[in-house]
């Protein structure tokens, strides 16, 4: 499968039809859709209609816009209009949305062809794609493993070669941590980065729009097009430095790699630990300086998420009452609120919503919330002091490779150690990528770069200069 920096060149180019790249993309699709179960929509007959109007674009001889012609998938939680949008639940599944997120919208103006929605986990709540209403989505290297989650279906559609990007949303490493067991890319940028209007809400303060993709350069190109100021998101940044695909640097000279033992405690499987050091001398050898530094307070890091986030995540699905969106429950107004939520919502929506009401209560504000937004603080603190020394960190993106299905459903403490490394750039508003660093017994693992905040280009860099040194099968199977 051609990357989508060559599907946008050949059609710039004329060897290339955007309604041929559309047309390859819906045939991977309809070969490994119904195995895999990556995409829960598939819009073909808008995408057909806008990949059109590109060819027509190209046959007047206009210029054409950045992403012009390229297939793309956005996740289930992404508003776009006229389509059914349900963030993997029960409870939306008859919600259609009426306006379009900024991330789809700058999609659309960059002549991208978005080719359907993709699988998730219920309310992007979960590490495996595994409790979504639709169904489960399979690892496209092994059949009975996880994709990772939330994104498992964005990451699956292009591991698997269905689409050269795709959009996920990452609130603790849901990103970055099925980029790494499906063995592709996957960044998120710092907090305020992407605008998350029309993205349907999980933990505002963590929740961040990134990209998936096969190469770094396509994850940056993607990155390139929907970032930056968005009046309709007060929490976006006016971007000092700005993404550009093509200027990506891919040498290790004169870059400072931090390595933090806190990052090779108990619990790391000793192949994937290996793999990291591996890959931290492949640095050294190529010109990277390797720094040893302290990041003390990463052990509180998953404490404080499982206290911020499903804090955040009870206010924000208050919302979803079966009043104002989605399928709405008959009856008086209580028994209309129990029985909406009892059938919409899934077993680990539920769990979360009951402890951020727990933790949010007037007995325990002080004891729990109102403590970990101190050591929140404190830990972006660290970081960002560590990053002073260094240019990025380097850092196993997971502990293991994937799991077989249904191991860890049972143990949610299980599941949700599977964001130990990933789960401090979204509590300090860091940028983090994964890219794929060899395989261990047939499945891939990943390597994450960390940078301190508003540094996106210098995870991309390292990102970059690591991908140049390794040979990946871009597609698995």
């Amino acid at each position: 499968m051609k990357t989508a920096m060559e599907i946008r060149d050949a059609i710039r180019d004329g060897k290339m039809t955007a309604v041929e790249a559309l047309e390859n993309s819906l045939k991977v699709i309809k070969e490994k859709n119904d195995d895999l179960f990556a995409f829960v929509e598939v819009f073909e007959e808008d995408a057909r209609k806008a990949a059109q109007a590109i060819d027509g674009m190209k046959a007047e001889g206009k210029e054409l816009p950045r992403l012009a012609g390229i297939p793309v998938a956005i996740k289930d939680n992404m508003l776009y209009q006229g389509h059914t949008v349900t963030s993997g639940s029960n409870i939306l599944k008859e919600y259609v949305a009426g306006y379009n997120s900024t991330v789809v919208q700058r999609l659309i103006d960059a002549g991208a062809i978005i080719v359907g929605r993709t699988n998730m986990d219920d309310a992007a709540m979960g590490s495996s794609t595994e409790t979504s209403v639709h169904g489960i989505t399979k690892n496209p290297w092994n059949d009975d493993v996880v994709p990772g989650g939330s994104s498992g279906g964005s990451a699956v559609a292009v591991a698997s070669g269905m689409v050269p990007f795709a959009l996920g949303s990452d609130t603790g490493g849901s990103i970055r941590q099925p980029a790494a067991l499906c063995g592709i890319v996957g960044m998120k940028p710092s907090y305020g980065h992407v605008s998350r209007y029309g993205l349907i809400a999980f933990a505002s303060s963590l929740d961040q729009i990134g990209p998936l993709a096969t190469t770094v350069a396509d994850a940056a190109l993607l990155l390139e097009v929907i970032e930056g100021r968005d009046e309709m998101d007060a929490t976006t940044l006016d971007l000092k430095q700005t993404t550009t695909a093509e200027l990506l640097e891919t040498s290790f000279e004169g870059m400072k790699i931090g390595v933090a033992k806190q990052f090779f405690a108990e619990g790391l499987d000793e192949s994937v630990k290996e793999k990291t050091q591996e890959a931290i001398e492949l640095m050294k050898v190529n010109g990277a300086e390797i720094v040893e530094v302290d990041f003390t307070l990463m052990k509180y890091s998953l404490p404080t998420y499982y206290i911020l986030n499903p804090a955040e995540a009870s206010s924000n699905l208050a919302r979803l009452d079966g009043m104002r969106y989605g399928t709405r429950a008959e009856g008086a107004l209580m028994e209309s609120y129990k029985t909406a939520r009892g059938l919409g919502f899934g077993r680990e929506v539920k769990r979360r919503i009951i402890l951020g009401t727990h933790i949010l209560s007037a007995g325990y504000y002080d004891a729990y919330y109102k403590k970990a937004l101190a050591v929140r603080t404190a830990i972006k603190d660290e970081l960002n002091e560590v990053m002073k020394s260094v240019d990025v960190l380097v850092t196993p993106t997971t502990t293991t490779t994937a799991w077989k299905f249904g191991e860890k459903m049972d143990d949610p403490l299980a599941m949700y150690l599977a964001d130990i490394y990933t789960v401090s750039a979204n509590i300090a508003g860091t940028p983090g990528i994964s890219v794929p660093s060899g395989m261990i017994d047939g499945l891939p693992v990943g390597l994450q770069f960390l940078a301190g905040s508003g540094q996106d280009h210098k995870v991309f860099k390292a990102a970059a200069a690591y991908e140049k040194l390794v040979d990946w099968p871009q597609v698995a199977k």
